[in-house]
């Protein structure tokens, strides 16, 4: 289930179909109103992850998301067809709860991360996930519930937006109609996601236990004192036939040599924890925990790390540099205190420290994308756009490619007064963000200013593709 800015209670197959279907009259055939095809699967993606930015809160923290790109690239690889370009949120609500949603868009909540013990956990839950979009199991659900009332559909969605007494009595008219139960997916769904998580967790060399593990954990209640039955199992349902599907396949597992990329992952899931505790737990909460890990390894420097992360999160620097310091005593080649270290000297304007320590982070990997950035911010600061531009046009030769680089660029460009390029990043920019007025405006002007400029043009013809 989801649970709205509100506190509604909101359960996410309701939340994608509704959306979906609204979404869908404009891009399909009458004959076949809900009928999903690969394409308009890919466009009611991006309208649902627009939908949920702006009615959820996402974790904003370079390494964590990062990390969650990585894990998730990783773990698809044996996937074969690949539907959608995968792409893997972090919403901060401390409900135990991971969904699939249109068009590979992959969401897990904080407070699921935060009650993991390992990155098998983690890695069994998103395998789960990819299993089902592998399947186009939500394609099939929107087919087989075709015949459902709009308005009806339409009064969930509106509970979100309406709050308080009136959306939730939205919510139970829709649930009282009976759609809530024919939307799940079946015990059917979710053994085939099952099999296939435990295939792509098998090939990336992760143990596939996480998945028991997490649903035992879940089933009991035990995390944070919790004595309800969580709303992820009323997505993902386990009961003694899943468990004994889950059992019987992992009888016969026989782990293959470990990978290195996945211990790479299992070194680092403890900081990914401690950056998604702090960003998304009350800090009082977060600051007890982490000092109560202090006394228990005072040589650890993952204490320290996590209660930098919370000290910059509060816009205490002073405290965050020194506490992201003694972190980088106890390991001093750790990039990503290397990253949030130097982050925190460029929010503090001191850039020619955050310079220093970033370069250090990148002769240690010189691919970090968030030592790249930040170094490129502090260059930005300096008003030394040749090395803006240069680290920032680096960064969006990647695959994947945070949204800020496109509206830096777009700055550098501007204050370099190359108008062309400023306004063509600008419209990436918010092309990425829905805003598709403001894109096709700055589309427009770089078109203007382009001149002979045909490699600019067919970039601009590229990027206009899909724009309403």
């Amino acid at each position: 289930m989801l649970r709205a800015k509100n506190n509604i209670v909101i359960n996410p197959i309701m939340l994608i179909i509704t959306l979906c279907l609204l979404f869908s009259t404009y891009h399909l055939p009458t004959h076949k109103a809900y009928a999903l095809s690969i394409e308009d699967e890919k466009i009611m993606g991006q309208k649902f992850f627009t939908q949920i930015r702006n009615h959820f809160h996402l974790i904003d923290n370079d390494f964590a998301n990062q990390y969650m790109f990585d894990i998730g690239q990783y773990l698809i690889r044996p996937m074969e067809p690949k539907y959608f370009p995968f792409n893997f949120h972090l919403i901060k609500d401390n409900s135990l709860n991971a969904f699939a949603g249109p068009g590979g868009h992959i969401f897990f909540f904080s407070g699921l991360i935060a009650g993991m013990d390992e990155v098998d956990e983690l890695a069994a839950v998103m395998c789960h996930e990819i299993g089902h979009i592998s399947a186009r199991h939500l394609a099939k659900r929107i087919e087989q519930n075709k015949k459902i009332g709009m308005a009806t559909l339409a009064g969930v969605l509106a509970a979100i937006f309406v709050g308080g007494e009136a959306g939730s009595g939205l919510a139970i008219g829709s649930i009282a109609a009976g759609i809530q139960s024919q939307l799940y997916y079946s015990r059917k769904d979710e053994r085939q996601a099952d099999q296939l998580g435990f295939k792509y967790m098998k090939a990336g060399g992760f143990d596939p236990k996480g998945m028991i593990i997490t649903l035992n954990k879940i089933e009991q209640g035990s995390w944070f004192g919790t004595e309800k039955i969580p709303a992820y199992l009323l997505t993902h349902p386990t009961g003694p036939e899943r468990m004994a599907n889950l059992d019987s396949m992992l009888s016969d597992f026989k782990p293959d040599p470990p990978k290195k990329k996945a211990e790479r992952f299992r070194v680092l899931f403890p900081f990914f924890k401690t950056v998604v505790i702090a960003k998304s737990m009350d800090f009082r909460d977060a600051e007890r925990l982490f000092n109560r890990d202090l006394k228990k390894s005072p040589d650890s420097s993952l204490p320290y790390f996590g209660l930098g992360v919370i000290q910059a999160e509060k816009s205490e620097y002073e405290p965050a540099i020194r506490y992201l310091k003694k972190a980088l005593e106890l390991d001093p080649d750790f990039v990503p205190i290397l990253t949030s270290l130097g982050d925190i000297y460029q929010m503090n304007g001191q850039d020619r420290e955050a310079i220093s320590i970033l370069e250090k982070a990148l002769k240690i990997d010189e691919n970090d994308k968030s030592a790249l950035f930040f170094l490129g911010l502090s260059y930005e600061n300096l008003e030394q756009y040749n090395k803006t531009i240069r680290l920032f046009e680096r960064l969006a030769s990647f695959n994947y490619v945070k949204n800020d680089v496109y509206y830096h660029l777009g700055i550098s460009y501007g204050r370099q007064n190359r108008l062309a390029l400023a306004h063509f990043n600008f419209g990436l920019y918010f092309k990425n963000l829905g805003q598709i007025r403001k894109a096709k405006f700055h589309f427009r002007k770089s078109e203007e200013l382009s001149g002979n400029n045909p490699s600019l043009k067919k970039k601009i013809y590229r990027a206009k593709q899909g724009l309403l």
